[in-house]
């Protein structure tokens, strides 16, 4: 099931559901083909024709995606701390002599 769909509109008045966006109407919503292919986003190379309301549709779309996107981990300043901490030890540490090897 897709989760954003084309409006297509016919030449005797109408509009049906389309198989894709064309790639002008994808182009002014500020995607490409291969991002829009990772969004999931249905793409038809062969329409050659703009709707504003497929744009408006890619771009309601794409900011629903956004809102849902998984929000960055916050990192605690403890946690900083410790990692500082422990590359001080280790930039201290004194390197192990390196093997000669037999001969």
């Amino acid at each position: 099931m897709r989760l954003v769909k084309p409006k297509i509109r016919r030449p005797s008045g109408g509009q049906r559901g389309g198989r894709g966006f064309s790639p002008q109407e994808l182009k002014n919503a500020g995607l490409n083909r291969a991002e829009a292919a990772r969004l999931g986003i249905p793409a038809d190379l062969r329409r050659k024709t703009a709707h504003d309301e497929n744009v408006e549709a890619v771009k309601t779309y794409l900011e629903k995606k956004k809102a849902e996107a998984k929000p960055a981990i916050a990192v605690d300043e403890e946690h900083v701390e410790v990692k500082a901490h422990l590359e001080k030890k280790k930039a201290e540490a004194k390197p192990k002599p390196k093997k000669k090897p037999k001969s």
